[in-house]
């Protein structure tokens, strides 16, 4: 008797389901647009660029020093891949190559930077696909492991205030938040007692790590989270709580993979707006998330253009020895 199919994979083998989900995407993007046009009719853009420059020097150097430490606490995501695969390439070589990826992927999508940038790379590199694709999804799952953990706490205990168009109330937002932490103590569950330690989906082995190695995963996922929540804290100069500050910073994130806006432009401004204006004004929350770009995204993306240049000629030079041997 063959076995039996998920219900996952029978929904999305449906003809219908290809439709359906450009459907659901197209109607959460125009969602967007339109939150982005009304919001940005009422900002004060002039406003903005005096509160841009009113910034003290040392929020500026704090919150570009939290900045920096989550792009470097990311970078060793791969290390896990590296475990994982058991690949020998050095563990400065694979960091640089997280750090390239991740800062890719935040300004032109997943398919450019999380994906495209790791393939380019450890393939020049001499890495097989199959072990590429482990290291993504072994990335992929790092990063996702701590945001539901970070996430569900944060609706669980500090559930925001969302707006009444939103229709999802605080009781919504614990119930999804328990979700989240039910999810991630499930695959710590996994890794403990499962007896089935790999599985086959779509001709791609998964094995389940160790629980000693998922805890890592967890932990560093959690402190790559929390450490940007504390930059967009410190750029908001500390007029609403720290855990107020993340929870919206985790709800922006996940707008902006769903939107599939590049680098989530406007949308997680949006977002700020909507869950924080009022207590805070419009030109304070733009601003604070246009510093948190520039830091998060933009720096980070000059500095990964320049390092993705070194890396391809040190590539070539590479491929020539190996041939030359």
């Amino acid at each position: 008797m063959p076995p039996r199919r998920s219900w996952i994979l029978n929904i999305t083998s449906k003809p219908w389901w290809p439709w359906a989900k450009r459907i659901v995407v197209l109607g959460f993007l125009a969602f967007v647009i339109t939150l982005l046009v009304v919001q940005a009719r009422s900002i004060d853009w002039s406003e903005v660029m005096t509160t841009l420059r009113a910034y003290p020097l040392h929020v500026l150097l704090l919150g570009a020093a939290l900045a920096a430490s989550s792009h470097l606490i990311y970078s060793t995501f791969d290390l896990v891949g590296r475990h994982y695969t058991g690949h020998k390439l050095p563990a400065a070589t694979v960091m640089a190559i997280a750090f390239v990826s991740y800062a890719f992927n935040l300004n032109l999508g997943t398919l450019v930077g999380a994906l495209g940038m790791r393939v380019r790379l450890y393939s020049r590199l001499g890495l097989e696909p199959t072990t590429i694709a482990r290291i993504v999804g072994s990335s992929m799952l790092t990063n996702w492991l701590g945001y539901f953990l970070l996430a569900g706490t944060a609706f669980l205990f500090w559930p925001l205030k969302l707006p009444d168009t939103w229709h999802l109330g605080m009781a919504a937002l614990r119930a999804v938040g328990g979700v989240l932490v039910l999810i991630a103590l499930a695959y710590l569950l996994l890794c403990a007692f499962s007896k089935r330690r790999e599985w086959t989906i779509r001709d791609h082995e998964i094995a389940l790590p160790a629980l000693p190695v998922a805890l890592v995963q967890l932990a560093m996922s959690c402190a790559n989270w929390a450490v940007m929540g504390a930059t967009m804290y410190v750029l908001l100069l500390g007029k609403v709580s720290y855990p107020m500050a993340l929870g919206v910073l985790l709800i922006g994130a996940v707008a902006g993979l769903l939107s599939r806006v590049p680098a989530g432009l406007g949308v997680l401004e949006a977002v700020f707006i909507a869950v924080l204006s009022p207590p805070l004004g419009n030109s304070v929350l733009i601003a604070a998330v246009l510093c948190y770009r520039a830091m998060y995204y933009w720096a980070p993306l000059a500095i990964a253009g320049a390092l993705y240049l070194l890396m391809e000629l040190n590539a070539k030079k590479l491929a020539a020895s190996k041939q030359a041997a």
